[in-house]
């Protein structure tokens, strides 16, 4: 059995599609409400034996239902939003429920995958480098970001890096995130307001050094992120702490025009005030640092912003079904 945490959500869901294109229809996966909801039609089309709870999925892992019958945990469940602002219940949600799991993990022997983030690096004032020794340093500029960055710092502390495997997923986009509402991509909300205006509207900057839209991420497609993660899998003597992300930082203004593109549309760009709740925790920046990832033997090549936004809008947001 195959274990996925945050089964229905975006990259859960995406890694789902490829199990079962894999031949693996043996997955369980954990999230919350599901059937009757916005994550239900990520699964609906796929095969799983059945969903759980969160709390009642780490109730039973901890009973020992299910030892000796799982191959391998995906954990990508967590609250993913970056503007949280509970601490406790981040806390509680994000690191001491990834330490619960790690536990389990562990003492079975069952492969462990785990989702970081890129938010851990903060502004970037100690660099994109994923190496252990940067780690105690990063400084988020928020909660969420810090949740993150807590369970990477439980992982090193318990010398775990070398019996576990972490993404540090910086940009990702593409099919099945929808159901995020203001946390979904650019590309899927820059869609949407083409549709709808014919215009996109991008952030002004704040710093001198950035101009309007020139503010830059690190983008990377979903479906990349999936084949990098299943590669690890198949290759579990690979551990520690990765950053998973195209290597390449592109300005929010190539994103804007490669929607354009894909949209057989022109250029049309509205700059817009920044909230002042999101000024102080906006990253201007992030480029995720791969020689750890490529030193790993890794082969997957990920695919620039105009290739990977091509396919998502071709392929999915212009079609009815547009779920993976």
């Amino acid at each position: 059995m195959i274990i996925i945490t945050g089964g229905a959500g975006f990259i859960g869901s995406a890694l789902l599609w490829k199990m079962n294109e894999l031949g693996r229809k043996d997955i369980l996966l954990v999230d919350q409400e599901v059937k009757g909801s916005t994550k239900w039609p990520n699964v609906q089309k796929h095969s799983f034996e059945t969903c759980l709870e969160s709390g009642d999925f780490i109730a039973r892992l901890e009973k020992g239902e299910f030892n000796g019958r799982v191959d391998a945990v995906f954990h990508m469940g967590a609250c993913s939003s970056t503007t949280e602002m509970d601490t406790a219940y981040l806390r509680k949600n994000n690191s001491l429920y990834s330490e619960r799991i790690a536990r389990w993990c562990i003492d079975q022997k069952v492969y462990l995958s785990y989702a970081s983030s890129a938010a851990t690096y903060g502004a970037g004032e100690q660099g994109f480098s994923d190496e252990d020794a940067l780690t105690q340093r990063l400084k988020p500029l928020n909660p969420y970001g810090q949740s993150k960055l807590d369970f990477d710092v439980w992982v090193l502390k318990n010398g775990l890096e070398k019996k576990t495997t972490g993404f540090r997923f910086f940009n990702v986009y593409g099919p099945n995130e929808y159901h995020k509402g203001s946390m979904r991509s650019m590309v899927h909300k820059g869609f949407e307001q083409i549709q709808s205006t014919g215009k996109i509207k991008l952030f002004r900057s704040y710093k001198k050094e950035y101009s309007d839209g020139g503010q830059m991420r690190d983008f990377v497609y979903v479906k990349d992120v999936i084949d990098a993660m299943i590669w690890f899998w198949h290759h579990p003597e690979k551990k520690g702490i990765y950053n998973l992300g195209s290597g390449k930082a592109q300005s929010w203004n190539e994103l804007a025009e490669a929607i354009f593109q894909a949209c057989g549309k022109k250029r049309n760009i509205e700059y817009i005030e920044m909230p002042d709740s999101i000024k102080n925790q906006y990253q201007y920046f992030t480029e995720a640092d791969l020689k750890k990832f490529h030193a790993a033997g890794c082969p997957t090549v990920f695919l620039n912003l105009a290739h990977g936004t091509a396919d998502y809008v071709h392929n999915y947001l212009s079609k009815k079904d547009s779920y993976l």
